[in-house]
């Protein structure tokens, strides 16, 4: 059938001719399409202020895993699909797929890790012990108060290669003790647990082998929660019976210190017979003795509901969470042996820990704490103003202070009077201000004045870099540096006076 003609175009003869003055109808403005300014959900902006804090904590992270003797390496933000496909079970519906170009179908990373296994099995390396700090994508339901977003940062750290049993294990959690305690997140605790020992529990409860991977999803839930809820997903989702469901709910309630726990299992027998989970124990102990002579084993609970829902994960697994202080945060990081994904593209096996650090959720923690103590958004250490329109002195003393490598600022403007000048360094809490007018350019001297207590001396221009080096040395060592308290400049009734003492 031909589609509806348009009938209303026919001329009607008998419509009258408009008279000759009447006016024309004026042509309708066309409506400007409105435009909303905002970031895409999940995401956000960072202020001078938050790239601070962040910058701090990168600085942290990435002294720590340099102590340890890592490597950097950089990898790219999206990847072939079939680069991700298969190993994020339940998760692989989170990721990011993006539009054909070429013929080459790609992904967005869900994580560091994969991309890692991937260079590392297209290089063929046999042993390497890394970290990346990059961003990730995930088509999460994001909850931006509790630092879950769409887009962000991990900071990843990994073993990878052929050692003697649970020894990178050991160290891998010593150094995230290490990063956590020196972030000062508050009390926290390593929950820890081993997926052959899970396995070991399914097997002994009754779960079919094929079940194992989606069981285990359902079980990383638990933090998130309640039994109830987990049990009632197992069983009317998932299809397993609820007897069997009872009994991982027994096991899955156990948690206490890791020494305790791990004699209560072996006295009372629960795992014998199983050799999965017999094996992990084993393994365990091992761990649990060196982390003992890592100063760390009382940062650690045994958990085993712990069980990460990623399919990769082969051996140990362990997750940290804040236990006071920052309600609803959740997981600040995680991470775990995955012995199988590096051979999954081919080639050599090669067995790998590591772990992640949720760093949006430590930035969270940090920005607040950083907004009670004042921190400062910016490093300038030395702000440069004069009493007359100077401007070429000011540049000259700025690029001798630059070529030191001393952070310097002046107010761009050709002359400004001295109050805005000074208004600058206040609010940018800036802790040193070269002072000068005329009078001192003649002389070949400028005046230094420290904001936090308000001192000024007078030095001869040709000293002032050893001078500032001195003076920025010895604010470092009192740790000043961050914040600088009571540093306003009171500008003096006679400017000429003042820069004379």
């Amino acid at each position: 059938m031909e589609p509806q003609k348009d009938t209303e175009k026919t001329t009607n003869t008998n419509t009258a001719p408009a008279p000759a003055n009447e006016s024309k109808p004026k042509p309708q403005k066309k409506e400007e399409k409105k435009f909303t300014l905002k970031t895409p959900k999940g995401t956000r902006d960072y202020d001078p202020f938050q790239m601070a804090v962040r910058e701090k904590v990168f600085k942290l992270i990435t002294d720590c895993f340099k102590r340890h003797g890592a490597v950097t390496i950089e990898t790219p933000q999206f990847e072939l699909k079939d680069t991700l496909t298969g190993k994020y079970g339940e998760d692989s519906k989170l990721i990011y797929d993006l539009q054909d170009q070429g013929g080459e179908i790609s992904s967005l990373r869900y994580d560091l890790t994969v991309p890692f296994a991937r260079y590392v099995a297209m290089n063929k390396i046999k042993q390497m012990k890394r970290y990346q700090i990059g961003r990730v994508y995930r088509r999460d339901n994001p909850a931006m108060n509790k630092g879950r977003f769409r887009e962000f940062y991990q900071c990843d750290f990994d073993i990878a290669g052929e050692y003697d049993v649970m020894i990178p294990d050991a160290e891998a959690l010593k150094l995230m003790t290490e990063i956590l305690d020196q972030a000062e997140i508050g009390k926290y605790k390593i929950k820890l647990n081993h997926r052959k020992l899970l396995d070991g529990i399914f097997e002994i409860s009754g779960v079919a082998p094929d079940k194992f991977r989606t069981i285990c999803s359902s079980v990383d839930k638990l933090d998130k929660m309640k039994w109830v809820d987990v049990k009632k997903e197992m069983v009317e989702t998932k299809g397993l019976a609820p007897e069997i469901a009872d009994k991982i709910g027994k096991w899955v309630e156990l948690a206490g210190a890791p020494m305790t726990l791990l004699t209560k299992l072996e006295t009372e027998k629960w795992c014998d017979g199983n050799a999965s989970a017999t094996k992990a124990l084993e393994e365990l102990k091992t761990l649990f003795e060196y982390l003992k002579c890592f100063d760390c084993l009382d940062r650690v609970e045994f958990n085993l509901s712990l069980a990460r829902g990623l399919d990769y994960y082969t051996g140990l697994i362990y997750e940290a969470v804040i236990t006071e202080g920052e309600e609803g945060v959740g997981s600040i990081a995680g991470g775990g042996r995955y012995d199988d994904l590096i051979g999954m593209f081919g080639g050599q096996k090669v067995p790998s820990i590591g772990f992640s650090i949720g760093i949006e959720r430590i930035f969270s923690i940090m920005e607040n704490r950083a907004k009670v103590q004042e921190m400062r958004d910016n490093e300038t250490q030395v702000f440069v103003a004069s009493f007359d329109p100077l401007l070429e002195e000011r540049m000259k003393i700025c690029a001798q202070l630059w070529k030191a490598n001393i952070k310097a600022e002046l107010l761009l403007k050709a002359t400004p009077k001295i109050q805005p000048q000074l208004k600058v360094a206040n609010d940018k809490k800036i802790p040193f201000v070269v002072l000068f007018g005329k009078s001192e350019i003649e002389k070949g001297i400028v005046n230094v004045k420290t904001m936090g207590t308000g001192e000024q001396v007078a030095v001869n221009r040709d000293e002032l870099v050893t001078f500032m080096l001195k003076k920025i040395e010895s604010m470092s060592n009192n740790n000043n540096n961050n914040t600088t308290k009571d540093t306003k400049v009171v500008v003096p009734s006679d400017p000429k006076s003042e820069t004379k003492n």
